[in-house]
């Protein structure tokens, strides 16, 4: 049997008696599109969600999204605008054709945020541990967009933004990320165990052991001490708090915008996670090989 390649790219296989003596008529293998990894899908709906949370209230999201100017001229103009750009990043991670371009606005739109409007608070109030949780969310955020931008740019000439570089760079984003969410478990413990369903026992020592999770685990992907595992923990655990606090809250007050908003961005920063966990797919839990393309 022998196969030939069409200008079209379909393939045929034409499969020839064995004294060569007749042919069958050339089948067509049709090309299978590339398959789009759960992580970056569920990246993609989280942005999306934000993005219709904007265009629904006509603000910014709440929480990592808040404009320190009050009046800001044109703050609802602008507001739309980030919604819409969310929204089309969203979508255009689950298109192939447009993946790429998307992945990288959603990179350079997270790094915005971080840098104009959580990075100020950092350094005027830096002893205020607040403003170093608003900017570790985003960040863990930034960190997802990233490796999606790095794995699908795999095929452009590497620099450090695309590749196993930039996959190594965005892990070292979210290693530093996360003990910036973690030590807010500790400065606000009592904020933090009104969020604990009370149906579930010990809060305050559930409050701890999440604090200190997240901070092991950027310690594990910092220093290489099972990273993989490390990576995979930690958006476990985001996904369990996520599933057990903001679910719960919204199921109590389905119109309540504070609930919709908690919930969407605690999956974006639960999906940032995940998908620096998941380019660890090809690796075991105590490997620091890199992964194939996304």
């Amino acid at each position: 049997m022998t196969g030939t390649t069409r200008s079209d790219g379909l393939q045929f296989n034409a499969v020839f008696s064995p004294r060569g003596q007749g042919t069958q008529a050339p089948l067509p293998v049709a090309r299978t599109r590339p398959r789009i990894r759960p992580a970056r899908a569920a990246f993609a709906l989280a942005l999306i969600g934000l993005g219709l949370l904007g265009l629904i209230y006509g603000d910014f999201a709440l929480v990592w999204q808040r404009i320190p100017i009050e009046y800001l001229p044109g703050r609802t103009f602008i507001a739309y605008v980030c919604a819409v750009v969310e929204l089309v990043t969203g979508v255009g991670l689950l298109l192939p054709r447009f993946a790429l371009p998307a992945a990288a606005a959603a990179m350079v739109f997270t790094l915005l945020w971080a840098i104009l409007l959580k990075l100020p608070a950092v350094l005027v109030v830096p002893t205020m541990e607040a403003t170093w949780l608003g900017l570790g969310e985003i960040l863990a955020i930034y960190a997802g967009a990233w490796t999606l931008y790095a794995q699908l740019a795999r095929g452009l000439p590497p620099h450090f933004l695309t590749g196993d570089r930039g996959v190594r760079s965005a892990r070292i984003v979210l290693a530093l990320a996360l003990p910036m969410i973690g030590l807010s478990h500790f400065f606000y413990t009592e904020q933090t165990v009104a969020f604990i369903p009370d149906w579930l026992p010990f809060h305050t020592a559930l409050a701890w052991i999440t604090g200190a999770g997240s901070i092991a685990a950027s310690a594990g992907i910092a220093f290489g001490v099972l990273p993989a595992l490390a990576a995979r923990l930690e958006a476990v655990m985001l996904a369990l708090i996520t599933t057990f606090v903001w679910l719960p809250a919204l199921a109590q007050a389905p119109g309540d915008r504070n609930a919709w908003t908690g919930l969407v961005i605690s999956f974006a920063i639960t999906f940032g996670a995940w998908t620096v966990a998941d380019a660890y797919r090809d690796v075991p839990a105590s490997g620091t090989r890199t992964i194939a393309r996304d």
